[in-house]
């Protein structure tokens, strides 16, 4: 069940200033040929084999996927929603607020729920953006929901409580058993509204009806 904006500022435990991927001790599965070639830019998108309730249903934009591991963000979680005013009065952020700006709050994954991330449109950069393509960059630190407060922050954004990660090999294993299918990511599948339907119209890409 969605929460509104009273219940936004307890979500919030930190925001920090750093994108890390999880490193969990975990060993590739035998037999099971890995697939290097790197999916960060793209979507993965859950199928009925990956038995993971934190997974279930869900949509990951893949922020790095290299030889070190991979992090990404659940796109289609929605944790709660309400005025950006409030989120950061609960911070004790102070600054001009547009009193019309809403915001909701994402579920990332189920790593350092109390890390914040805002995945955006790249016609917004602060001093921890990291442009990840035309179509997306990542923000670490709170000037970018100052600036969505004040209403000159980035047209399209997502904000993100904790983040998916994979340790080395993992993800691979995951992808060559059928848990995840890979698609191209589209400014839709990354920020319109339309949350409840995002997990099957991604899949419908490839053409799977599940």
């Amino acid at each position: 069940m969605r929460c509104r904006a009273a219940g936004l500022a307890a979500l919030v435990l930190t925001i920090t200033t750093a994108v890390e991927a999880a490193r969990s001790p975990w060993e590739p599965m035998p037999g099971v040929q890995l697939d290097q070639e790197s999916v960060a830019g793209r979507l993965l998108v859950a199928t009925p084999e990956l038995e993971d309730p934190n997974f279930d249903h869900t949509i990951v934009y893949m922020v790095e996927h290299d030889g070190g591991g991979a992090m990404g963000l659940v796109l289609n979680r929605v944790l709660g929603s309400g005025p950006v005013a409030e989120l950061l009065e609960g911070l004790g952020i102070e600054g001009e607020v547009d009193p019309a700006a809403e915001i909701e709050v994402h579920y990332g994954g189920p790593v350092e729920s109390g890390r914040g991330f805002v995945l955006h449109s790249p016609d917004y950069t602060g001093e921890s953006t990291i442009v990840l393509s035309d179509l997306v960059a990542l923000t670490t630190s709170l000037d970018v929901l100052r600036a969505i407060a004040a209403g000159n922050g980035p047209k399209r954004a997502l904000f993100a409580l904790g983040y998916a990660g994979w340790a080395p090999g993992q993800l691979e294993a995951e992808i060559a058993v059928g848990a995840w299918v890979i698609v191209e990511a589209d400014d839709a599948l990354l920020f319109d509204d339309q949350v409840d339907s995002k997990w099957q119209r991604a899949l419908d890409r490839r053409g799977i009806d599940l």
